[in-house]
């Protein structure tokens, strides 16, 4: 055993290509096809993309454009995100059937700690299997798992034998399996962080584990201490079961450029709406307001606001980014994408407390 800490039983369980496997579930003549959510042929970006679309070399990210060049018979499928949340929603509550301890990371993907769990079963691996045939049942969808005694391993077991896959990292097996680890299958670590490394001549867990903290601090900052702690098993995050909310927007990618100040607005009215809805639905409010403008030659720029007071009505929240769009200059160019995103939001104990003592003037809520 490579650390002294209490040994916990987690499983990380990630959905394969999510949005796109539901998709081809219920448009049974796009199985077994590259499809890709979001985007169409000629703009957007590639929000999910199909199995048989990544042997293309497509990816979530991806202008669509781009990934209609590489796969000229690609499926574009707009989305339906309340469908995704639907099915969602049963994943999460077969997750809670064996434990509370359900962190949610995003719609497809969760760590669970089963070390106590309500059934009483000794073995993850078991919980694991039989999670992911009930996610079968229940959603006609394919999940992959990984069990081991941290959120880490767990999460790298997962990603281990995609699609359908289940990998267990056992204590005595750990150490030698992250040795042989490619650095850029470590979490956290992307493309830019694995090419310095590779500089530095790290390519593998062995490698990043013969150098000292002070290197790692050195080259990578408070990220390479964190590296430092995660190879030598020293991260010992709990499973959380609640997740704070840091922030939450929503953008919109149009079709046809726009130069147009009115459709601008109209385009942020819709969204200020949108978030509005979605501010309300979690009881959830915030102080600072983001404009996000993208344009067509995908220059991206930020304008922020922040105010005294919570908001949530999409009036005020509308309000503040026309302001932002206008002020101090309307936009010179062509804008390809228009987003909005509160944050410094009311989800932590104190922020909570403040906002009782907020008045909401746009809102139905006036509360002292």
């Amino acid at each position: 055993m490579p650390w002294s800490a209490p040994i916990r039983k987690i499983i990380h369980v990630d959905m394969d290509a999510f949005f796109a496997a539901i998709e081809q579930r219920d448009h049974p003549e796009w199985q077994g096809k590259p499809l890709v959510v979001g985007g169409n042929r000629n703009r957007g970006v590639v929000a999910a993309a199909s199995y048989e679309a990544r042997k293309f070399g497509i990816h979530s990210a991806m202008p669509s454009k781009i990934a209609h060049r590489l796969c000229p018979n690609l499926i574009f499928a707009s989305g339906k995100f309340e469908v995704y949340r639907e099915a969602s929603n049963k994943i999460m509550n077969i997750f809670r059937e064996y434990t509370d301890l359900v962190e949610s990371l995003s719609l497809d993907e969760a760590y669970i700690d089963v070390s106590t769990n309500k059934f009483g079963c000794q073995s993850a691996t078991l919980i694991a299997k039989e999670i992911k045939q009930r996610i079968k049942e229940q959603t006609q969808l394919t999940a992959s798992a990984g069990v081991s005694f941290n959120k880490f391993l767990a999460k790298i077991a997962s990603d281990y034998k995609k699609p359908d896959g289940l990998y267990v990292i056992r204590p005595g097996q750990a150490e030698k399996f992250v040795d042989q680890l490619p650095v850029g299958k470590i979490p956290g670590i992307g493309k830019v962080t694995e090419e310095k490394m590779k500089r530095l001549s790290i390519y593998f867990g062995r490698d990043l584990k013969r150098v000292d903290k002070y290197f790692l601090n050195r080259n990578f900052g408070k990220a390479g201490l964190y590296y430092y702690d995660l190879i030598r098993f020293d991260n010992h995050n709990p499973v959380t079961p609640e997740r704070v909310r840091k922030s939450l927007g929503a953008e919109r990618t149009f079709d046809v450029d726009k130069t147009d100040e009115d459709d601008m607005l109209n385009a942020l009215m819709d969204i200020s709406a949108k978030i509005g809805k979605r501010l309300e639905k979690v009881d959830v409010m915030g102080k600072t307001l983001t404009l996000k403008i993208k344009y067509f030659d995908f220059v991206v720029q930020s304008r922020s606001k922040t105010v005294k007071h919570l908001i949530q009505s999409e009036t005020e929240i509308f309000d503040i980014a026309s302001e932002l769009l206008l002020i101090p200059i309307k936009p010179i160019k062509p804008v390809r994408l228009l987003g909005i995103q509160m944050s410094n939001l009311n989800t932590e104990p104190d922020k909570r407390i403040a906002r009782q003592m907020s008045l909401n003037f746009y809102g139905r809520r006036q509360s002292v």
